[in-house]
């Protein structure tokens, strides 16, 4: 069963919640940069742990030491409660 989506007004009072998160077409989006490579893997590495126990997998890009992620609930078709609880998680490891 597919979480329920966020309204406008809801996604932007969670957005305050957040650390540099920005709303992109229907996902959630940072960036974020670390000293080195090994930096940057340890912490993916990191988030990776909470994605897994969440079930809710974002998307990651790496090159060197910049992180790109974004979050958004695939079978929901936009943002839900989901993406905000793994965003905060992230924001803690970050």
């Amino acid at each position: 069963m597919a979480a329920d989506l966020l309204s406008v007004e809801e996604i932007d009072e969670a957005l305050l919640t957040l650390d540099g998160w920005e709303v992109v077409d229907d996902s959630i989006r940072r960036e974020l940069e670390f000293d080195d490579f090994m930096e940057a893997i340890d912490f993916i590495t990191r988030i990776a742990v909470y994605a897994e126990e969440m079930d809710h997998h974002p998307e990651i890009r790496n090159v060197y030491n910049i992180v790109s992620l974004a979050l958004t609930t695939h079978d929901a078709g936009g943002l839900t409660q989901k993406d905000f609880d793994l965003a905060l998680k992230i924001d803690i490891e970050a």
